[in-house]
């Protein structure tokens, strides 16, 4: 299963902003791009202006790194958002937004989508029921999330529980006490709260 293993906060300077890679250090002092506000390498203060082209492919690779996924997965989703019926961009992002990682950190069960994603490969989870291991998992309406008998009493967990703001998006219902969730409805684009330009992707795309 193939992953970006580099650092991780060089690609929050390389676009310029906070993707909320590394959790609650991203909203501390320590934040690389707090501290440095510049793209990584020995060219990294003089970036020049960006051309249409070069605009596109911003965009794309700063939604690749928002949801944790490489680009011949990325394609596909691309690919499958394209069949459906509906609006390309749309499609992408809730498709995007489905994925199992994507809804664990969601559902405020892991700090970031890396930490989700590494959860959910460790075996902390079923869904109606069945244990699921596998990230690019695509949830749909009226799936049930649960983390399995044997977790709920890791230190993890127990943290989860006590730090709980009671808020997730409205397109999902958690039940804290049982760390148990609920796919109301599968994202719509209202709900997609990420800076994301996904007609500056599918122009990227469609050439």
């Amino acid at each position: 299963m193939a992953r970006y293993t580099d650092a991780v906060c060089r690609l929050c300077r390389r676009e310029g902003m906070k993707l909320y890679l590394k959790g609650e250090r991203c909203y501390t002092d320590k934040c690389s791009v707090t501290k440095r506000n510049f793209a990584p390498g020995q060219h990294g203060t003089g970036r020049k202006k960006l051309s249409n082209y070069g605009m596109q492919l911003r965009e794309k690779q700063k939604a690749k790194r928002f949801y944790g996924v490489l680009e011949s997965q990325f394609r596909t989703y691309f690919e499958m958002a394209e069949r459906q019926p509906g609006i390309t961009g749309e499609n992408l992002l809730r498709l995007l937004e489905s994925r199992l990682d994507n809804v664990i950190y969601r559902l405020g069960l892991a700090a970031s989508r890396a930490q989700a994603r590494q959860l959910v490969v460790h075996g902390h989870f079923t869904i109606n029921g069945k244990k699921v291991n596998i990230p690019s998992y695509l949830v749909e309406a009226g799936d049930i999330i649960e983390v399995v008998e044997r977790s709920k009493n890791s230190p993890h967990f127990k943290e989860i529980k006590e730090a709980f703001k009671g808020t997730v998006p409205e397109w999902l219902s958690m039940d804290i006490e049982k760390l148990e969730g609920k796919i109301v409805s599968l994202p719509s684009r209202e709900d997609v709260d990420l800076p994301i330009a996904e007609n500056l992707i599918i122009e990227l795309y469609s050439k």
